[in-house]
């Protein structure tokens, strides 16, 4: 009997400090999100991190909880509610870092009779902190505890007709009637992950990342976002001119991809640009870094830099538009596997 399991990033269990500081320790103690030799990445998280950024983080969660708990499980839960009347196959959550766990997901999936999943990754693009972390760790509990259960993984979509559709769709919706620039914010990872994450040795991580069909692109998290973003541009028929690409949250002082997100809304209205929408499409649900790193402290830089009008737009969600994509990328998976 075949299953869908839905993967997310994960949040804390609530706003409370200590509640924080446990996510946080299970996530960014990950290797595949602070690539450091434990020791080091030890010292760092736990000797630095955990003593000074919980604190800081908790009010930022408590600035966009919701009454039903955390936006991206709640978000998440709610994909699943509406994915599972349109399939005939049970369909479970999970999350990378927290609970529900990857492990509790499959364990649900199990005692329903189901011995084939389809796991689904829930990022359009690839990248060694998300796609990466989450399909390794789905193999170590596999091994571990379901030996016998079968898994297979819905490919990162980032160019797919049928997302794009829906991206485009859902952000043309919210578009004001004037503006001056769309702009595009996507995570931030550091550099050295994309070469590590690229056994072609060829990535540059300069305007290659614009070109077509070079071999790093299947392994390359910037140019997937650079082509999501001109995908959309065509769809929306907009100019290049009326396109921004930036990348957001970065930490610590290492080099991470350019240019970014923060520096960018700060220097818009030197540049004559006053009004602005943002979307940010390597999120499909809306969680911390949407809600509140850009359409609470992203408006507040842009018009400190002068900047007029900020319309944030929100991320897919569980729009019916996005829920089809969700249950023909799944479905294509049972057919073909």
């Amino acid at each position: 009997m075949k299953g869908i399991l839905l993967v997310n990033l994960g949040s804390p269990k609530s706003t409370q400090v200590q509640d924080v500081k446990t996510y946080l320790d299970e996530f960014l103690m990950d290797e595949r999100v602070i690539d450091y030799r434990w020791f080091f990445r030890n010292l760092l998280v736990r000797g630095i991190i955990l003593n000074t950024r919980p604190k800081k983080s908790a009010q930022a969660y408590e600035s966009v909880w919701t009454k039903e708990g955390s936006p991206l499980i709640v978000i998440t839960q709610q994909i699943k509610e509406k994915l599972q009347p349109l399939v005939d196959v049970p369909v479970a959550v999970g999350m990378r870092y927290a609970e529900p766990s990857i492990e509790s997901g499959i364990r649900e999936l199990v005692e329903k009779g189901v011995d084939e999943i389809v796991l689904f990754p829930l990022y359009p693009q690839y990248a060694m902190s998300t796609t990466e972390t989450v399909v390794e760790k789905a193999k170590e509990v596999q091994r571990l505890v379901f030996p016998n259960v079968k898994i297979n993984y819905v490919e990162p979509f980032y160019d797919r007709d049928i997302y794009i559709d829906a991206l485009a769709k859902s952000i043309e919706k919210e578009l004001p009637q004037s503006f001056d620039k769309l702009h595009f914010s996507y995570h931030g990872v550091p550099e050295r992950h994309l070469r590590k994450t690229d056994p072609t040795k060829t990535c540059r991580i300069d305007n290659c990342c614009q070109e077509d069909h070079l071999p790093a692109h299947k392994y390359c998290y910037r140019h997937q976002c650079y082509r999501t973003t001109e995908l959309v541009r065509q769809k929306l028929n907009l100019s290049h001119e009326q396109i921004e690409i930036s990348f957001q949250s970065r930490l610590g002082n290492d080099k991470w991809i350019e240019p970014y997100t923060d520096k960018t809304l700060e220097g818009f209205a030197e540049k004559g640009v006053k009004k602005i929408a943002v979307c940010c499409p390597a999120f499909v649900s809306d969680c911390l870094e949407t809600l509140e790193e850009i359409a609470i402290e992203g408006k507040e830089q842009f018009t400190h830099g002068g900047g007029e009008d900020f319309k944030y737009i929100p991320c897919l969600n569980d729009q019916d538009e996005w829920i089809q994509v969700v249950k023909t990328l799944c479905q294509e998976q049972m057919v073909f596997n």
